[in-house]
C-alpha cells in the first residue's frame, strides 16, 4: 500500500447513519400546515386590501413599470413579470387574459378570447395590452405603498396595492386553495361607485333595492 493511499473500511466495521423519523403530527404541524399557508396566501386565494392574488398583483406592476403610454406586446409583459413571479410563464400569460377579459385594469388590443362562447385568445406573442385610464387611477400610489424584495432579492414589489376602490367585489374572485375555496361573483360598476360614496360620508345603504320604494 503507497503512502498516500488510504486503507479501506470493511463494511462490516462502518456506522449506519442514523435516521430521523417525523411523527404524523409533526409532519402535519410543521409541512402541511407551511403548505397550505403558502397555497392559500400565495396562489389561489385574492387579498381583501386590493382584491388581487400574487400573480395578478405583479402582472399590474410589470405593466406599471413598463407603461409608456402605448401598447406592449403580451409576451413581453410576462417576461417582464417572470422577475417578480417565480411559477412560470403559462401561469402569467393565463391570469393576465384573465384580467384582460374582465375589461376594466387593462386596455386589450387583439383577439382576447370570449367568456361567452369559451373561445382561447390568441398567443401572447400576437396580442398586446396596457393599463387602462381607470387602472391608472385608482391601483397605483407608489408613496403609500409598502414594498418586499422579490423572489431572488433584485427587486422590490407590492405587499399590497393601495387601490382605491372595492376591486375584489368589482372583478369578483374565484380559487381553490388546501382546506378552503372562494368564489365571488362580480358586483355591478355603478351600484359599487354609489355604495363608495355613501360609505365615505358615513352614510347607511343597501345594496338590496327596497321593494316598497321601487312599486312607487
Amino acid at each position: 500500500m503507497e503512502e498516500n493511499e488510504e486503507p479501506l473500511l470493511d463494511n462490516e466495521n462502518q456506522q449506519p447513519e442514523q435516521e430521523s423519523i417525523t411523527k404524523i403530527t409533526g409532519m402535519y404541524q410543521d409541512w402541511f400546515l407551511d403548505y397550505a399557508s403558502y397555497v392559500i396566501l400565495e396562489r389561489a386565494v385574492p387579498a381583501i386590501e386590493d382584491g388581487f392574488k400574487p400573480v395578478q398583483r405583479r402582472i399590474m406592476q410589470s405593466m406599471k413599470d413598463l407603461d409608456d403610454g402605448r401598447y406592449n406586446k403580451v409576451a413581453n409583459i410576462v417576461g417582464h413579470t417572470m422577475q417578480y413571479h417565480p411559477h412560470g410563464d403559462a401561469s402569467i400569460a393565463d391570469a393576465m387574459v384573465q384580467i384582460g377579459q374582465k375589461d376594466l385594469l387593462i386596455d386589450t388590443q387583439g383577439n382576447w378570447g370570449n367568456t361567452l362562447t369559451g373561445d382561447r385568445a390568441a398567443a401572447s406573442r400576437y396580442i398586446e395590452a396596457r393599463l387602462s385610464k381607470f387602472a391608472l387611477e385608482v391601483v397605483f400610489s407608489p408613496k403609500i405603498t409598502n414594498w418586499q424584495s422579490s423572489y431572488d432579492g433584485r427587486r422590490k414589489e407590492p405587499i399590497n396595492l393601495p387601490v382605491k376602490f372595492p376591486l375584489l367585489l368589482a372583478q369578483g374572485g374565484e380559487g381553490i386553495a388546501v382546506g378552503l375555496s372562494t368564489k365571488i361573483l362580480p358586483h355591478n360598476f355603478i351600484e359599487l361607485i354609489d355604495s363608495s360614496v355613501k360609505c365615505l360620508k358615513g352614510q347607511k345603504f343597501s345594496i338590496f333595492p327596497d321593494p316598497l320604494k321601487t312599486n312607487k
